[in-house]
């Protein structure tokens, strides 16, 4: 194909066949089902718009039609998943010059955040609400997820033999494909594999409950497929029975995080625990914690000053 036949080409196949030569073996499949959803809206806003009449303009209104039913931060997203094919199709010469270049990203106003952790007292009250004498079950994942800070595809490959009871770990080296058919997949990142302390109640329970499962199968997923949106559903009515704030599974993960940042764990241990790949991350996801605890140091430093 010619230069100028590649011009001609619809934006939308070229993105289409820069993804399959770019992304696909490269990339997670979550995030290659990014790409797949880009496509999607490319050829639904942008239907009869050829690679080479790809301009500024054209980019801007593109970007504008996506924002009118998109919050800003997911049309930056939109626009990043853009940009590496169009930047290609700049250096092959098919576009003059960039289109992205000061693209202005728009949005709809966030929707009102639902709380995204609790307090330490209100998730005692939630963890006392768990129903844990009935064999493995949701509310055993819960506390997992509780007293570890796990992602939820971490939690459900657990298998018998990834803890370590003498000396009170858990290795975390492998995640649960409930996106898809099931089955072991690897880490977000290296990161992730990380063996997690646990404390000794945690310990007790769960060597109990582990001591007739077969070592290497999952303890939570089986041969069914398994649903977020399930395991969330269990954890709302949990929530309203203890009478504290529905939060999500993801939310168990946040508010880990938040009641070891508060109790002074420093912010390396708690990206180390959590599996971030670095310390930026977590300071990113828990700024407002963060702001809140630097607040306080300037107490702490002021008063130790002040007593020299």
């Amino acid at each position: 194909m010619g230069t100028d036949s590649k011009k001609d080409e619809l934006f939308s196949d070229y993105f289409e066949r820069w993804v399959k030569v770019y992304k696909e073996g490269a990339v997670r499949k979550v995030t290659l089902n990014k790409y797949t959803l880009a496509l999607s809206w490319l050829k639904k806003l942008i239907p009869d718009v050829k690679v080479g009449d790809m301009d500024r303009i054209t980019y801007q209104r593109l970007i504008n039609d996506y924002a009118k039913d998109h919050e800003r931060q997911t049309t930056m997203d939109f626009h990043h998943l853009l940009k590496g094919a169009i930047l290609d199709a700049v250096d092959e010469g098919l576009i003059a010059r960039d289109p992205t270049r000061k693209t202005v990203i728009k949005g709809k106003a966030p929707r009102e955040k639902k709380p995204k952790y609790l307090s330490q007292f209100e998730l005692h009250t939630l963890l006392n609400t768990l129903d844990l004498k009935s064999g493995i079950n949701w509310d055993w994942l819960i506390l997992l997820i509780a007293k570890t800070g796990m992602r939820f595809s971490e939690a459900l490959a657990i298998t018998p033999k990834d803890f370590d009871f003498a000396r009170q770990t858990l290795s975390v080296d492998k995640t649960w494909d409930y996106k898809s058919d099931g089955g072991f997949l690897p880490t977000k990142n290296k990161s992730s594999i990380r063996k997690i302390q646990l404390d000794w109640q945690t310990i007790v329970q769960f060597s109990e409950i582990v001591k007739d499962k077969p070592e290497g199968e999952p303890l939570f997923a089986n041969c069914n497929k398994v649903y977020n949106s399930t395991v969330n559903d269990v954890l709302k009515r949990k929530c309203k029975q203890a009478n504290v704030p529905v939060i999500t599974i993801h939310g168990l993960r946040h508010t880990h995080a938040s009641l070891l940042l508060f109790a002074g764990v420093s912010i390396a241990s708690v990206a180390r625990r959590l599996g971030h790949a670095s310390m930026t991350t977590t300071q990113k996801t828990y700024l407002h914690i963060i702001n809140e605890l630097e607040s306080k140091d300037v107490d702490i430093v002021m008063r130790t000053l002040s007593s020299l």
